[in-house]
């Protein structure tokens, strides 16, 4: 795969070479350099900006036929990225975090989205049902509270959130669920307290589930939660593929940053959001670059909380 992307963008270099004309040049990007880009994404409101920047051109102008590919989650994407499945990918800050600590191969090549960093208007938030006791984080202690995966960005910040609480997050008991099943399980009473984000935030309250702790917010301020990534190998061996690939995502995100309307509308192509959930959600902030003291925090977190042994080289992670 390499030596054909290889080619692809050599001979690339030799068609735009020889146009004499914007029109032309255009014309040879669009024929000559055009390769297939395979991104392993998860359905999800976070990954609106690359199906709008695919919608917008921002790739194929850059000779690039962008096809997403839904997975199950960060722990799917990560694995299919180093075995060359995919060639970037979509993950949460901990679990890439988590794989360069153990000598995974993966590169960061651009921000992904971050929490609004609005106390009570975040994408991510701790409910209770609406007759709860849990008044505040502290209260969690003792508590069952379901996360979508465990020793992850869930709990890492849940547990931020309960010790700025004045609590003991050791004595939080976490049990793993999908976010689509976190509302039943707390009606039905089996979990204390779930940790959701949108749409499924939105949904929880709608049903009466009630707010007591925006996770994201009080772990950092502007706290990066997601990154579109690579492998080394391909950022060294294909460098004009993860510029051109870089490049267009930044457009992306800035472009669904400013129009959020349009962001919300293209969730509906994608995901089974209607276009009433879409109106009525909170989205993320899609910033260009990646906030880097707040990602040391999470990555310190991790460390502490035990999800990796040791504090990885984040000079070889970032951008």
């Amino acid at each position: 795969m390499r030596r054909t992307l290889t080619a692809l963008v050599a001979a690339a270099v030799l068609g735009l070479a020889g146009c004499a004309s914007p029109a032309a040049d255009n014309s040879a990007q669009q024929s000559s350099a055009a390769r297939k880009v395979t991104v392993g994404v998860i359905p999800i409101v976070d990954v609106a900006p690359i199906y709008l920047g695919k919608q917008k051109g921002f790739f194929s102008k850059r000779g690039i036929d962008l096809e997403l590919v839904a997975a199950q989650g960060g722990a799917a994407v990560i694995p299919g990225v180093v075995s060359g499945q995919f060639q970037f990918g979509f993950s949460n800050i901990t679990s890439l975090v988590t794989a360069a600590s153990k000598g995974l191969p993966v590169k960061i090549t651009n921000a992904g989205n971050s929490s609004t960093g609005k106390d009570g208007a975040d994408f991510g938030a701790v409910v209770v049902k609406e007759d709860s006791p849990i008044r505040t984080a502290k209260d969690l202690e003792g508590k069952t509270v379901s996360v979508n995966t465990l020793k992850n960005i869930g709990d890492t910040t849940v547990r931020a959130s309960v010790r700025k609480a004045g609590g003991d997050p050791d004595k939080v008991r976490f049990t793993e669920l999908a976010f689509p099943d976190m509302a039943a399980a707390l009606t039905a009473g089996e979990v204390d307290a779930a940790w959701v984000v949108e749409p499924f935030l939105s949904g929880a309250k709608a049903q009466g589930a009630r707010v007591v702790a925006w996770n994201f917010v009080d772990t950092a301020p502007n706290l990066p939660i997601a990154a579109y990534f690579t492998t080394s190998t391909l950022a060294k061996d294909n460098p004009e593929l993860a510029k051109g690939f870089t490049e267009a995502m930044n457009e992306s995100l800035a472009y669904a940053q400013a129009h959020p309307d349009e962001a919300r509308a293209i969730l509906t192509s994608y995901t089974k959001i209607t276009a009433e959930q879409a109106g009525a959600l909170t989205l993320p902030q899609w910033p260009s670059t990646i906030d880097t003291a707040a990602l040391e925090v999470l990555v310190d977190l991790a460390v502490s909380d035990g999800i990796v042994e040791t504090k990885p080289d984040l000079t070889t992670l970032l951008p």
